[in-house]
């Protein structure tokens, strides 16, 4: 493995190396994961704490109407009229987490940029598996665009940010937006993306009991979300949004990675491909960095850097002043 370029991220890269090394998962861990994940979300109390932000909690109906999809919707105190809007969906495998899980990280980058964000409490796999979580995030989608005068937010400028597995998710929700003529998405950020349930990719197969999300542990959240069909032809481009033919007709897409994680490869291969389509990519590639760098070591420079870039990209895309 390449040393993390900035000091503080190696010394975390360590001790999150000597838990990996205990607990790279399979499916019998994926309880032990959630209480993990579960152990270090936000409850909204704390969401609250430091008096910047006002969260509400809402419920999107599925297409059916037969399903809830739990929906926190945040803004900044003080904030009136119609915002900028950005639509999250949470990191966790497509296995673990909430609409809480990282939101803290998010809101403190985000809410400088003065946009309303609506955090995706999806249904999760193995439980949920495919299409529920990308057809739960779907719903969202539509919900928020049909609601968002009562919740302020602007529909003519929204932006999908998922991280890791929400990054597919985000992504999958994109190609399926392109492909029902709507909603029209304004942008979509990719933070280190979920992307090719194949792992054919150098950067799949390199980590195996290193790093924060090695090759076993993806391997078992592809298998949660698919079941038998993983690697197989039989997987949809909305699940695995690498697996799309056409990548034409997408919104304006910002992608950051680490140099030094299982996703990288995808995430460049669908950051090449974008462009091949003549559409508009925006592609940083940390160097040194591991899955969830900039959560793991917020105070790192590189994490500093990674969020002010991603914040430039989203002032850009919304015309925020």
């Amino acid at each position: 493995m390449h040393p993390p370029f900035d000091p503080e991220l190696q010394e975390v890269l360590v001790t999150l190396e000597g838990e990996m090394a205990t607990t790279s998962m399979t499916t019998e861990l994926i309880p032990r994961m959630r209480e993990a994940v579960d152990a270090l979300t936000p409850s909204i109390s704390q969401l609250l704490s430091d008096g910047t932000v006002v969260v509400e909690e809402f419920v999107a109906e599925d297409d059916s109407g037969s399903q809830s999809i739990p929906m926190l919707v945040c803004r900044p105190v003080g904030r009136a009229g119609l915002s900028p809007g950005v639509i999250y969906f949470h990191p966790g495998g497509m296995i673990s987490g909430s609409n809480r899980t990282g939101l803290d990280g998010l809101l403190s980058w985000v809410l400088s940029a003065g946009v309303i964000v609506a955090s995706v409490g999806y249904r999760l796999a193995p439980e949920h598996p495919d299409p529920t979580p990308v057809l739960d995030g779907f719903a969202a989608l539509k919900w928020v665009f049909a609601n968002g005068t009562n919740l302020g937010i602007d529909t003519n400028r929204v932006v999908l940010i998922g991280i890791s597995a929400g990054g597919g998710i985000a992504a999958g929700v994109s190609l399926m937006a392109r492909d029902e003529s709507g909603p029209e998405i304004a942008g979509q950020m990719l933070i280190g993306p979920m992307l090719d349930d194949r792992q054919k990719t150098q950067s799949s197969g390199e980590l195996e009991g290193e790093g924060t999300w090695d090759r076993i542990s993806n391997t078992t959240a592809w298998a949660s979300l698919l079941g038998q069909r993983a690697g197989s032809e039989d997987v949809s481009q909305y699940a695995a949004p690498a697996r799309a033919s056409d990548l034409r007709g997408l919104p304006p897409t910002f992608l950051d990675v680490g140099s030094v994680e299982t996703f990288r490869d995808e995430t460049i291969e669908f950051a090449n491909r974008i462009w091949h389509a003549a559409g508009n990519a925006e592609l940083h590639v940390w160097q040194g960095a591991f899955h969830g760098f900039d959560e793991a070591a917020p105070g790192a420079a590189l994490s500093r850097t990674a969020r002010s870039t991603r914040t430039a990209w989203l002032i850009r895309r919304l015309g925020v002043e």
